[in-house]
């Protein structure tokens, strides 16, 4: 029997996934766990790996194609299948109303591929009425079936499928969803479909109710601004962080530390590691060791719940040349300094070559953006939802203390910490830090 291969889900609050390159074609021979497909998401972009070893028998999902999570991309077949007999799986439903349900009822007399009978009656369609452009009717003629209706007939919008995201702003702009030609599989409509139409309704009303003065500009003086090339990690990057900051209740913790014996841990490591060790590496290690110490800090929040993380996973803000993403280290509270490094050295490795796996994001517990080598003293990060918290760390750099009523000049290091107040109040958030500066002014107190 064929194995589906499923659009998967690697972030809470993603709908979509972007198919950008098969590193597989039809025909070819793969065995399980080989990478199969490459994936834009919301969070990276991912190799995703064969669930099954078999043949490429059929590939559903074009390159540079939206699919919502859920929906079949491809099916691998074992060895001598024929694919025609090959079950197909239902498609997740979502709020466009979609729903799961069985094989229609079609024509004995009828040549019609599994594929075709599962389009046509999810999209309510008599497959009957169908024309084929052969000897037997395919997923094609359903598709080219299904367009001809859509230019016809927009007010069929049932049948429409349009993402959770989009369907929020199209509520929140007021549009509906006859105005919106969807972009996505199978005409599903897509956030960056809204956004489309909002900006063209946006400049229509410009230029019917305000006449633009007249601007002289010498050669010298004139401008021409072009539209830079955004990656979708990038557009994702921007729609995360202002969701975070205008729907997330933050409030923001300030310590100054006095890092001398921290300096002195990484010194000590550096001696005995087998790979280089980072001041980052360092604050993983105390970041998870805090959150194994105190629990409650390790706690999401999703649709007016608290959930706790059985893990300890510590994020690392990753910046390349698409946007900034996340690759967490999972265990982190049970791996040793040397097998943090180790594992981060690998993660950011394959986030800047875009190699990232699923495995490697998501369901982090806390993220660390450590902007110290870029000179920064101190910074307010915004929270990665759905995590409860976010840990900004500055540069080190010596300042003038007192020491035991005495003027000495020690190196300094400020950490913020931004926190989600539907999870953690300010007692909390001061007592998490109060955890995590103990164990970086004094890296003993670890072996407590």
């Amino acid at each position: 029997m064929a194995v589906e291969v499923i659009m998967p889900a690697l972030g809470m609050v993603q709908d979509m996934g972007v198919v950008i390159s098969w590193l597989k074609s039809e025909g070819d021979k793969v065995e399980q766990g080989e990478p199969l497909m490459e994936v834009e998401t919301d969070k990276a972009t991912v190799e995703i790996e064969a669930p099954a070893t078999g043949t490429v028998a059929k590939i559903l999902a074009k390159e540079d194609e939206a699919v919502p999570v859920g929906h079949v991309v491809a099916l691998i077949a074992e060895p001598g299948e024929d694919i025609v007999d090959a079950p197909i799986a239902p498609d997740v439903s979502d709020e466009s109303g979609l729903t799961e349900g069985s094989e229609p009822s079609v024509q004995e007399a009828l040549n019609v591929s599994p594929v075709a009978k599962r389009l046509a009656e999810k999209h309510g369609i008599d497959i009957s009425k169908i024309p084929a452009h052969g000897n037997r009717i395919t997923k094609e003629d359903v598709t080219l079936f299904i367009e001809s209706q859509q230019k016809e007939n927009r007010t069929v919008s049932k049948r429409i499928p349009v993402s959770p995201k989009a369907r929020r702003l199209m509520k929140e702009l007021g549009i509906s969803i006859e105005e919106i030609q969807g972009t996505g599989v199978n005409g599903a409509v897509l956030a960056a479909d809204v956004l489309a139409v909002a900006e063209r309704e946006k400049t229509a009303q410009v230029g019917e109710g305000r006449v633009e003065p007249e601007i002289t500009e010498t050669p010298e003086a004139a401008s021409v601004a072009r539209e830079l090339p955004m990656s979708t990690i990038w557009q994702v990057m921007a729609e995360h962080t202002a969701k975070s900051w205008t729907s997330i209740p933050h409030f923001y913790l300030m310590r100054e530390l006095d890092v001398s014996r921290f300096v002195e841990w990484r010194d000590s490591v550096l001696d005995r590691a087998k790979v280089k060790v980072t001041f980052s590496d360092l604050l993983v290690k105390v970041v998870a060791l805090a959150l194994r110490r105190l629990p409650r800090v390790n706690v999401v929040w999703e649709n007016g719940r608290l959930l706790q993380n059985d893990e300890v996973n510590v994020g690392l803000a990753v910046t390349t040349e698409e946007g900034l993403v996340v690759p967490v280290v999972r265990n982190a509270d049970q791996m040793s300094v040397g097998q943090i490094a180790a594992v981060r050295l690998e993660l950011v490795e394959r986030a800047r070559k875009r190699r990232l796996r699923p495995e490697d994001i998501g369901n982090g517990s806390l993220t660390i953006s450590n902007l110290g080598m870029y000179g920064i003293d101190s910074f307010s990060a915004l929270i990665n939802a759905p995590e409860p918290a976010i840990l900004a760390v500055g540069k080190i750099k010596d300042s003038v203390v007192a020491v035991n009523g005495e003027v000495a000049i020690r190196p300094i290091m400020t950490v913020t910490l931004s926190c989600d107040h539907r999870v953690i109040d300010g007692v909390l958030g001061a007592l998490f830090l109060k955890i995590i500066a103990e164990m970086i002014e004094d890296p003993l107190s670890i072996l407590d």
